[in-house]
């Protein structure tokens, strides 16, 4: 009998790209998040700059995460 439920093999070949393009997407929702601001209430400005800081977080991670995967591709 095959076993029809085995995992998918690790295929981290385009793993870098992905990442930059969502370093990319999420910098421009900073953008655009920091565009809406001045058109904000103070309670949507709080949320707005909370999120945006979180989002700054994120890239920071996801930067990791490429350094990780050109290190990974080396050896």
């Amino acid at each position: 009998m095959t076993n029809h439920n085995r995992p998918k093999p690790d295929d981290r070949s385009d793993n870098v790209e992905k990442l930059q393009a969502t370093i990319h997407n999420t910098l421009e929702n900073i953008e655009a998040a920091e565009e809406t601001l001045a058109f904000s209430s103070p309670e949507e400005k709080a949320k707005i700059q909370s999120k945006n800081k979180r989002r700054k977080e994120a890239i920071d991670g996801l930067r990791e995460e490429i350094k990780d995967e050109a290190a990974h591709r080396e050896h």
